[in-house]
């Protein structure tokens, strides 16, 4: 997976951190039955982080370890703040035409590939509403350029977007119209560059309250 630079630590890279930080059923960790505060973000829980108990973090619901090569870290976008996220479907886009970040995720993507005794085909999740749907709209070209005769499974997710009352008005506008846009275009090219394409969604618009 491709993600933001995290605030906290990612679980993900648990098998990185000190024991005493490992998520439950890590390697050397002592095993310990799930709780309901584990769920609730409590004490030693993958939510422990998150204020009120509600995860934060995609991370915070993994309860497999991912391979340290199959995490791609964005350091140049934060994951919260007002500044510095990935917010547009253009940031993404061009992110993947750096040179630095393409090779490195062309290698990463090459380390798995080789794996394979029989590859058939990629799986590919990605946010619509922010500026992911760039970063998946440019790693699914590539991968159409480069497995042309592989098939290309691609899930668009959108979140349900919570009607909160505003001081700000126009900053909720602009929010709005900026999801739209970037669920747009990443339908628009995702469905071009995919053998097939699925929005995924508990929410009934496209990226609009």
């Amino acid at each position: 997976p491709v993600t933001e630079r995290s605030p906290g630590k990612l679980h993900p890279l648990r098998d990185l951190l000190p024991a005493q930080e490992r998520l439950p059923g890590a390697a050397g960790a002592a095993p310990r039955s799930p709780s309901l505060a584990d769920a609730a973000g409590g004490p030693g829980g993958p939510g422990a982080a998150a204020p009120c108990g509600r995860p934060r973090l995609w991370s915070e619901f993994l309860r497999e370890p991912l391979h340290p090569r199959s995490l791609l870290v964005l350091p140049q976008f934060n994951h919260d703040g007002a500044a510095g996220r990935l917010a547009a479907f253009g940031q993404g886009e061009g992110l993947l035409r750096e040179p630095a970040c393409l090779e490195e995720l062309d290698d990463r993507l090459h380390f798995f590939v080789e794996e394979c005794d029989y590859l058939q085909g990629f799986q590919v999740l990605c946010d619509l509403h922010d500026g992911f749907s760039g970063v998946g709209a440019k790693v699914t070209e590539l991968l159409h350029d480069e497995y042309s005769r592989k098939g290309i499974l691609t899930w668009g997710l959108t979140p349900v977007i919570h009607k909160t009352e505003t001081c700000f008005p126009l900053q909720e506008l602009e929010k709005d119209v900026y999801r739209l846009m970037n669920t747009a275009l990443g339908i628009a090219h995702l469905s071009s560059q995919s053998s097939l394409f699925c929005p995924l969604s508990l929410n009934s618009s496209l990226g609009l309250k």
